[in-house]
């Protein structure tokens, strides 16, 4: 787990926000506390820009929410199950929402409330969604063993390939490159190769499943998050991607399944770090080449914390079960700390 752990750090009272009031105008020692963003658990985020982020959840709804300003933006409704992923198209005003309806939709922020495009032919829950570098290409996972590439404009299924026991569990684009990464609950991690729809390598099964995965700015480094319960497994693991199956280092910590794990934005001079989010209410820093855990912040009552969205080198959003969205402020002075900011 590393030396340097730090105090854990848990949320501060509540501020009800008026309506517009910014992050900035509350006490210091207080958590702004904006208009929900959804009406039940909230399964996914991501950000679309500098001030907006993109959420799923469990009441089926897709919302784009001013997280800066702390008011709802937009909401899409079109699935008829639990959104389990959102990912949003670089460069454009599209967002693809991937859903336990077997779908994957797409929406336009600058247009109407209908979805423009519709994905159609996993069999089960769809849990992985990536799109290419050039936005022109969508690759979807399932629970159906299946991984599918689709060309985004016509909404054609151009390949599609079945390994069993392959429940993907999360799906990467490698930045700038053709590789794919995906977590699966079979324990594997493959690497796929867009071109020719194949299998390029595997890495070592772990002990437990793979929850979900990320790939470092420099495509360089994937990070996965295994489950787990009573501090076994819950693990997450850097893998060197130029030579597979290399494992780096581990981050342990988490006493129940760590389902989310992030490569934190670069601070120029500053330690690289990773961030982790667990069924445990618990968010963790990590520097990235040590493994020590820099920061703990623990949100009580929030339920399984089950996906992270960096927002800026200073802001990182956490999506939970019982209490809503959390921005938290990430303080880089002598000391890592991580301070609970607002919740929507």
């Amino acid at each position: 787990m590393g030396k340097l752990q730090s105090k854990i750090r848990r949320r501060s009272d509540l501020y009800r926000a008026t309506r517009g009031e910014a992050v900035e105008s509350a006490p210091s020692s207080q958590v702004i506390q904006y208009d929900p963003a959804h009406t039940d658990a909230i399964t996914c985020v991501t950000t679309l820009n500098s001030d907006l982020c993109v959420s799923g959840g469990s009441d089926q709804a897709v919302v784009v929410y001013d997280w800066r300003a702390g008011r709802k933006f937009r909401a899409f409704h079109g699935h008829n199950r639990e959104v389990t992923k959102v990912k949003c198209i670089p460069g454009s005003s599209w967002i693809l929402s991937a859903s336990r309806d077997k779908t994957v939709l797409m929406w336009d922020l600058n247009c109407g409330a209908e979805p423009v495009q519709e994905f159609c032919g996993h069999e089960l829950v769809v849990n992985g969604l990536a799109v290419s570098p050039d936005g022109s290409q969508l690759c979807t996972g399932s629970r159906d063993n299946s991984m599918c590439l689709w060309d985004i404009e016509s909404g054609e299924c151009l390949q599609r390939k079945t390994i069993s026991r392959n429940l993907v569990t999360h799906v990467c684009w490698v930045p700038g490159a053709h590789s794919i990464v995906q977590t699966s609950e079979d324990k594997a991690i493959r690497v796929w190769d867009s071109r020719t729809w194949q299998v390029t390598n595997t890495f070592p099964a772990k002990q437990y499943i793979q929850t979900h995965c990320d790939v470092s700015s420099n495509s360089n480094y994937l990070l996965s998050s295994s489950n787990g319960f009573g501090g076994q497994g819950c693990e997450a693991t850097l893998w060197d991607l130029r030579q597979p199956g290399c494992k780096v280092v581990e981050y342990r910590g988490h006493f129940q399944t760590t389902a989310c794990c992030v490569f934190l934005p670069p601070l120029p001079g500053a330690q690289a770090m990773v961030a982790t989010s667990s069924h445990d209410c618990s968010v963790k820093i990590w520097d990235q080449n040590t493994a020590a855990c820099l920061c703990t912040m623990t949100l009580d009552g929030s339920g399984p914390l089950v996906s992270l969205a960096p927002c800026d080198v200073n802001s990182l959003l956490c999506a939970s079960f019982n209490t809503g969205m959390h921005l938290l402020h990430l303080d880089h002075g002598a000391q890592v700390d991580l301070r609970e900011m607002a919740r929507f």
